[in-house]
C-alpha cells in the first residue's frame, strides 16, 4: 500500500490523462471555463490545490493540453534560449521552496517569460489573462501578483544568495565567448535614479539627466558585444577606479579565462586580459598597477594635447564586431605619461577635424583593432538603455532600507557643502574680473565717460577685493573641514541606509538571462533579415504573437503552432527561427515533452 500522497497523485494522473485528451479548445471557452472557476478565476485543477493546501502534494506536475490561440505563447520560442543561457542549470542548487501548487522552476519561467514581453513590474501582470498564461506555463494559471511576491521573498530570505548565483553564471558566460572577444571586458557605472523618501541617498551626477541626482551606482561589465557578465552595486560610491581596483579586478582574475602561466611566461607582451572603459577611470597610476599584472587597458586620453599634424594620418579599414566595415583616418604615436609609463596613442580624426586620443597598453593589438575594440564601447551604452526601456532596469522591486556598516567612509556633506560654495563664488569672482578687463573706453571719450569709467572700474574694484576675501574664508574653513567621514561620525540627520538590494539582485538577474537570450536569437534571426536591426524588433513581435499548443504524451512532444506575422519576409525568418530551435531538441522543463516549434498551416 503506498502513502496518501502517493495515492492522491495517481489520481491526479489518470485525471490528466483523460483531460490531455479533449479536443483543443479555443479562446472563448477557455475564458468561459476560467471565469467560472470555483476556487478563483483560471484555477481549473481543484484536485491538487487542495491537496498542496493539505500538504499532500509537494508541487503541480506541469500538464500542457491542447488549445487554439493562446496569447503570448510565442514566447515560447525563447525557452530553448533561456535554458541554454542557464536560466534553469543552478536553480536547485541555490534555492528552495516550500511544498505547494507551484514548481519552482515555474516561478523562474514565468519571471523570465513576462520579462521578454515587456511586462516590467509584477504589478503589471495583473492585467494579462492568468488562465491564458497558465497554458503557456503547464499549470491551470499563472501565479497572481501577491503569490509571486510571496515565492519571491521565500526564495531572497538569505542575503548575499543572488549575487552567488550570478556569479557562477557570470563565470560560465565569461568561459563561453567566442575566441575574438575572450578576455575583453568593458566597465562602465549606471546610476539608477530615486525618487522615494525612505532615506537620504547621496546625490550623484547623472549623466543622461545632466544633473544630480539621488540614487544608487551600479558597475556593469559587459563583453565586446554588449552582452552583460555581471552587475556590482555600491550604495556609497568611490568611483570608478577604485571599484576596479578593489572589486572588478580580483574578481576577473578569479574568474575569467586567461593564458596559461607558461603562455605568459614565453611571451612578455601577453596580457591576462584587457579592460575597457571611458575617461572617468584615467589614472597613469592605475595604469601602472594593472600593467604588473599584466592586464591590458583601453580608454580615452584625459589630457590629449595639441593636434597632431594631419600628415600623420592615414585611412585604414576598420572591421567592427558586428561584421560592419568602416574607413576611418588613424595615426598612432608612442606617448610617456605623468607617470613615466610608456603608452600606445591612437588618434581618429572625423570628418569634422575633431580627433579622439586612445590610449592603450596592449603592445601586441593592431592599430585597427584598438579602433574598433574601442567604438565597440557603444554596445554597453545601447546595452543599458536598451534595459531601461524594454526590461525596466531601473525599477524598484522592493520598498525598504538596510543599514550599512558604521565604519564605511562617505564624503563629509559639510565639505561637500563648502566645496559647492567655493565653486560658485570663484565662477562669480571669474566673471567680475571678466567684466572689469573687457571695459574700454571709447578713442576720444567726454569727461562723463571718463567719470563714469572710473567709478565702474572703482566699484569693480571694490567688488573683486570683497568677492576674494569671501573665497579665501570658504577656503579656509574647508581646509579645516575633513574632507571625509565614517558614517558613525555623520550627524544623525545626515545619517543614510542603502535600499535593499537582494530582491533587486534576483530579478535583474533573471532578465539579464532573458536579454542574453533575446541576444542569442536576434543573432540566429538576422540571418533571414534584410537588415540586422530588425532582429529585436520582430522578436518582441513573436513573443506577444499568439500560437496553438498541440501536446502529444504519446509521441512524448509539445508543438508550439506559431500564427502567422505582418509580411512574408518576416514569416520566412521565423521559420528559419522555428527550424533551429525544433533542431535543439530541447524538453520543456520537468517533462519528458520534447519543442517542436512551426507556423501554422506548415509542415
Amino acid at each position: 500500500m503506498g502513502s496518501p500522497v502517493d495515492k492522491a497523485q495517481a489520481v491526479v494522473g489518470v485525471l490528466r490523462n483523460k483531460d490531455s485528451a479533449a479536443e483543443p479548445s479555443t479562446l472563448s471557452e477557455r475564458s468561459l471555463a476560467d471565469s467560472q472557476a470555483e476556487m478563483g478565476y483560471g484555477t481549473t485543477r481543484p484536485l491538487e490545490r487542495v491537496m498542496a493546501s493539505c500538504g499532500l502534494l509537494t508541487s503541480a506536475e506541469l500538464e500542457f493540453v491542447a488549445a487554439d490561440d493562446v496569447p503570448n505563447a510565442g514566447v515560447l520560442c525563447a525557452l530553448p534560449a533561456l535554458l541554454a543561457e542557464g536560466l534553469l542549470r543552478h536553480t536547485r542548487s541555490f534555492y528552495r521552496l516550500r511544498p505547494g501548487f507551484y514548481p519552482l522552476e515555474s516561478i523562474f519561467l514565468a519571471l523570465a517569460l513576462l520579462a521578454l514581453v515587456r511586462c516590467r513590474s509584477l504589478e503589471q501582470s495583473r492585467y494579462l489573462s492568468p488562465g491564458e498564461w497558465g497554458k503557456v506555463l503547464g499549470l491551470d494559471r499563472m501565479p497572481e501578483v501577491k503569490t509571486l511576491r510571496r515565492k519571491i521573498s521565500e526564495l531572497c530570505g538569505q542575503d548575499g544568495q543572488a549575487a552567488q548565483w550570478q556569479s557562477r553564471l557570470a563565470g560560465e558566460w565569461m568561459a563561453g565567448v567566442n575566441s575574438e572577444s575572450l578576455g575583453l571586458f568593458y566597465a562602465d557605472g549606471h546610476v539608477r535614479v530615486y525618487h522615494g523618501s525612505l532615506t537620504d541617498l547621496p546625490r550623484r551626477y547623472v549623466a543622461r539627466e545632466r544633473l544630480c541626482l539621488r540614487g544608487t551606482t551600479d558597475y556593469w561589465i559587459n563583453g565586446l558585444d554588449g552582452a552583460p557578465f555581471f552587475v556590482l552595486t555600491q550604495p556609497v560610491n568611490p568611483g570608478l577606479i577604485a571599484v576596479l581596483r578593489q572589486s572588478i579586478v580580483p574578481r576577473l582574475l578569479a574568474q575569467a579565462p586567461q593564458p596559461e602561466a607558461q603562455t605568459l611566461e614565453a611571451d612578455p607582451l601577453l596580457s591576462r586580459l584587457t579592460l575597457i572603459f571611458d575617461r572617468e577611470g584615467y589614472s597613469p597610476d592605475f595604469f601602472a598597477e594593472l600593467k604588473t599584472q599584466r592586464i591590458a587597458i583601453l580608454t580615452y586620453h584625459k589630457f590629449p594635447g595639441q593636434p597632431w599634424p594631419l600628415a600623420e594620418f592615414a585611412h585604414h579599414a576598420v572591421q567592427l564586431h558586428s561584421g560592419e566595415t568602416l574607413a576611418l583616418q588613424l595615426a598612432e604615436r608612442g606617448t610617456r605619461l605623468s607617470n613615466g609609463l610608456w603608452v600606445r596613442e591612437v588618434r581618429e580624426l572625423s570628418p569634422t577635424g575633431t580627433q579622439s586620443s586612445i590610449l592603450s597598453t596592449d603592445m601586441r593589438l593592431d592599430l585597427t583593432r584598438i579602433a574598433a575594440r574601442m567604438a565597440a564601447r557603444w554596445s554597453q551604452e545601447n546595452f543599458l538603455k536598451y534595459m531601461r526601456e524594454h526590461f525596466g532596469l531601473d525599477r524598484l522591486i522592493e520598498h525598504g532600507t538596510q543599514s550599512l556598516p558604521e565604519a564605511m567612509v562617505v564624503v563629509n556633506p559639510a565639505w561637500r557643502r563648502l566645496n559647492q560654495s567655493v565653486r560658485r563664488q570663484s565662477a562669480q569672482l571669474y566673471r567680475l574680473r571678466a567684466e572689469f578687463g573687457a571695459r574700454t573706453l571709447p578713442p576720444q571719450p567726454s569727461a562723463e565717460q571718463v567719470q563714469n569709467f572710473e567709478r565702474r572700474g572703482g566699484e569693480l574694484r571694490d567688488k573683486i577685493q570683497a568677492q576674494e576675501l569671501k573665497l579665501s574664508e570658504l577656503k579656509a574653513q574647508r581646509r579645516q573641514t575633513p574632507t571625509k567621514l565614517t558614517l558613525k561620525e555623520l550627524p544623525e540627520a545626515e545619517r543614510f541606509a542603502q535600499l535593499k538590494t537582494e530582491k533587486k539582485h534576483f530579478i535583474d538577474t533573471i532578465k539579464l538571462i532573458a536579454y542574453r537570450a533575446e541576444s542569442a536569437l536576434a543573432g540566429e534571426v538576422r540571418e533571414a533579415l534584410a537588415r540586422d536591426d530588425d532582429a529585436r524588433a520582430l522578436l518582441r513581435r513573436l513573443f506577444v504573437t499568439p500560437a496553438n499548443l498541440r501536446p502529444d504524451p504519446i509521441a512524448q512532444t509539445l508543438t508550439v503552432e506559431l500564427h502567422r506575422l505582418g509580411s512574408p519576409l518576416q514569416d520566412t525568418a521565423v521559420a528559419h527561427l522555428c527550424q533551429l530551435l525544433t533542431d535543439s531538441e530541447t524538453l520543456f522543463p520537468t517533462t519528458n515533452l520534447r519543442l517542436i516549434f512551426r507556423r501554422v498551416g506548415s509542415n
